[in-house]
């Protein structure tokens, strides 16, 4: 068992998810992997039990009986990881947005450098976006400096979802309180460990566009997003 678990939530990524779980082990440091699956009609959760067998130990799968949002998936994951005792806990998407490849640089600032969260950020060193239309860099990089502004957290990339938690930032939340499930789950997460005093550090890297398989990307997550930040900064003053 590898000290460091890498969530990867899926919802029809047959296209992607045998490539992106070789490429996690293809890692030098060793990293374990849970998908956790929404029951995907592409048979996403039957390819992860196939390869199962080829990396045992190593490949875990968590089941939900339906698409219940990107934050419900992750807090499944969380109380997954806790209960198996890993001390560093991974966020990834399944579409190669987020590069395996930077994992042992996320986790090095946890595990050796001070970090109590590395976020594998797009804005730390300008715009580092691949493939992405204007309009969509525009609406990412606004909604972070939106968020700078309403939350006073110093994360440039506070919607990013490529992060390493140690496992005591995920214990001093309450992952149960947790409100949001889409885009501003991201935000809350951050904003909640900031509110806590643990140390976040940005580490820059470069987010790819997904080449196979559709966005998941919607109005109503980016709505959430908007104005769920104004409601986790007006709850902030009056709780500690």
């Amino acid at each position: 068992m590898s000290d460091a678990v890498v969530i990867i939530p899926t919802y029809n990524e047959i296209e992607n998810v045998e490539s992106i779980i070789k490429a996690v082990f293809s890692q030098q440091k060793t990293f374990d992997v849970l998908i956790v699956d929404d029951n995907s009609p592409d048979q996403t959760g039957a390819a992860v039990k196939t390869l199962q067998s080829q990396f045992k130990e190593q490949l875990f799968l968590l089941e939900r009986t339906s698409k219940s949002g990107l934050g419900t998936a992750y807090i499944a994951g969380f109380e997954w990881a806790l209960e198996k005792g890993y001390d560093f806990i991974f966020e990834m998407d399944a579409d190669f947005s987020h590069n395996p490849d930077d994992l042992p640089k996320l986790y090095e600032a946890c595990a050796s450098k001070g970090a109590d969260i590395a976020v594998g950020s797009r804005y730390v060193k300008g715009i580092t976006v691949v493939n992405w239309p204007l309009s969509r860099i525009l609406l990412s990089y606004g909604a972070s400096r939106y968020v700078r502004f309403i939350t006073r957290m110093k994360v440039k990339d506070s919607t990013a979802g490529f992060i390493c938690y140690k496992r005591a930032v995920l214990e001093a939340i309450n992952l149960k309180k947790i409100k949001f499930v889409g885009y501003a789950f991201q935000i809350e997460m951050k904003f909640k460990a900031h509110r806590k005093g643990f140390k976040i550090v940005e580490i820059p890297v470069i987010f790819k566009d997904r080449t196979k398989g559709k966005s998941k990307m919607s109005g109503g997550i980016i709505t959430e997003a908007i104005f769920g930040v104004i409601s986790l900064k007006i709850k902030s003053l009056f709780t500690k």
